[in-house]
C-alpha cells in the first residue's frame, strides 16, 4: 500500500511538472481576425492582446478584411511561424474549415470566436448565445410595435455561424406574434453601415409601410437608422441592432435606433488567450462555451458606455 502511495504521489507530481512544462511553451498565440474595420472584431482583438500581454505570450495579428481566401493565406503564413495555439475568427463561411484542417495537420490548437467551422470546429468554440439573445432583442422590439406590423430583416454573412443563430432566435420571437409580417430580407457581405443604408433604402421603396427593423448587427442597424431618417416616414420606425458596438451603444442613448444585445467582447479576449493556453497544456476545454449578451435599451445604455464588458 506504502509503495502504490509512493508511485501515485509521483505520477501527481510528473503530471504536475509536464504540465507546467508544456504551459510554459504556449509563448506565441496567432490571431486571425476576420475583418478589424468592425468594431466588435477590434474589441476582440483588444482584449486577446491585453490579456496575453499579462502573461508574457507574444500575439501576432492578421486581418482578412472580409475575405475567405485571404485569411486562408494568412493562416498558412502563421503556421509557419512557429505559434503554439491559434485563435480564429472565420472571414465567411465557405473557406472557415480550411484553416482548422492545417492548423489540426500541424499540431496546433484552435480556439474559435464568434463563428465556428461547419463539419471542422474548433477544439473550442467561444461565443454569444446568439439563439436566444436575438429572441430577447425582437421580442422587445415587437412588443414596442404593439405586436403588429410589416417587419424587414437585415442579415448578416449568410451561413456565417451568427448569421444562422440570430435568424433562427429571432424567428421565434416572430412566429409567436402572428400579427407581424416579414414583407423583405436581405443579406449583407461585411455586416456594415454602408450595406445597412443602402439595403434599408431599397427596402423602404419597395416597402414604404415597414414598421420593425431587425438588423443584424450594429453596423447594419445605424445604417438602416440613416436610411429611414433620409425617408422620413409619417410613423415611428422601431429598429433593433446587435452586437453593443461601442458608437452603436452612443447612438443609442442619443435614440438613433431602440435597442441591441450587448455581448462581452472583453471576456471572449480573455477566455480564448485562457482556453489557448490550457489546450497548449494538453489540458481539456469545454468544445463550446456560450456566454449571454445583455438586452440594450436607452434605459440601461449608460452602464455599458462607461464599462464594457
Amino acid at each position: 500500500m506504502k509503495l502504490i502511495g509512493t508511485l501515485a504521489a509521483s505520477a501527481a507530481i510528473l503530471a504536475l511538472s509536464l504540465g507546467s512544462a508544456q504551459a510554459d511553451e504556449v509563448k506565441k498565440i496567432g490571431l486571425a481576425v476576420a475583418n478589424l474595420q468592425a468594431n466588435f472584431f477590434n474589441q476582440i482583438k483588444q482584449s486577446v492582446e491585453a490579456e496575453a500581454k499579462k502573461r508574457g505570450i507574444e500575439v501576432v495579428t492578421v486581418d482578412a478584411k472580409g475575405d475567405g481566401p485571404t485569411q486562408v493565406n494568412q493562416i498558412q503564413d502563421l503556421l509557419t511561424q512557429d505559434i503554439d495555439a491559434l485563435i480564429y475568427i472565420p472571414a465567411g463561411a465557405a473557406a472557415a474549415t480550411v484553416p482548422v484542417k492545417l492548423a489540426k495537420q500541424a499540431g496546433v490548437p484552435v480556439v474559435n470566436i464568434d463563428r465556428n467551422a461547419e463539419g471542422a470546429p474548433g477544439d473550442t468554440f467561444i461565443a454569444t448565445d446568439s439563439v436566444a439573445s436575438a429572441k430577447a432583442v425582437c421580442e422587445y422590439i415587437l412588443a414596442q410595435a404593439g405586436g403588429a406590423g410589416n417587419m424587414v430583416v437585415i442579415h448578416g454573412q449568410k451561413g456565417t455561424t451568427p448569421e444562422v443563430d440570430r435568424s433562427k432566435g429571432c424567428m421565434e420571437s416572430v412566429s409567436a406574434n402572428p400579427n407581424v409580417k416579414i414583407v423583405a430580407e436581405q443579406y449583407s457581405n461585411l455586416w456594415s453601415q454602408d450595406e445597412g443604408f443602402q439595403i434599408m433604402q431599397n427596402m423602404l421603396q419597395a416597402n414604404p409601410d415597414v414598421k420593425i427593423v431587425f438588423a443584424q448587427a450594429d453596423g447594419l442597424a445605424l445604417g438602416a437608422a440613416q436610411a429611414i431618417k433620409v425617408a422620413n416616414p409619417a410613423e415611428k420606425v422601431w429598429v433593433a441592432g446587435f452586437d453593443g458596438d461601442t458608437a452603436a451603444l452612443e447612438a443609442l442613448r442619443n435614440g438613433v435606433f431602440d435597442v441591441t444585445a450587448t455581448q462581452q467582447t472583453q471576456l471572449m479576449g480573455r477566455m480564448a488567450v485562457d482556453s489557448a493556453v490550457k489546450l497548449g497544456a494538453g489540458e481539456k476545454v469545454e468544445p463550446v462555451q456560450l456566454m449571454g449578451a445583455t438586452l440594450t435599451t436607452k434605459d440601461n445604455v449608460d452602464g455599458f458606455i462607461a464599462n464594457h464588458p
